[in-house]
């Protein structure tokens, strides 16, 4: 599977990273968000359920739910 990845920087410093097919645009709820392009057409497998360098957990459900899928905030 193919995702785009976009980012945006948090109040803390800290950065959001979200996940989107490639062939998808940003959802229109999280279009209001200045989101950067992070990567594009990033490859993973396609049972894959993380992508732990973005901080996304539960990567396969958030897609099924959302069309997308976003770092968890602590």
């Amino acid at each position: 599977m193919r995702l785009d990845i976009y980012r945006r920087a948090e109040s803390d410093g800290k950065l959001s990273y979200l996940a989107v097919p490639e062939t998808r645009n940003i959802p229109e709820e999280a279009t209001n968000t200045d989101w950067e392009v992070e990567a594009k057409a990033f490859e993973i497998d396609d049972d894959a359920d993380q992508l732990p360098d973005y901080e996304i957990d539960n990567l396969a459900g958030q897609l099924a739910e959302k069309g997308y899928a976003i770092t968890a905030l602590h």
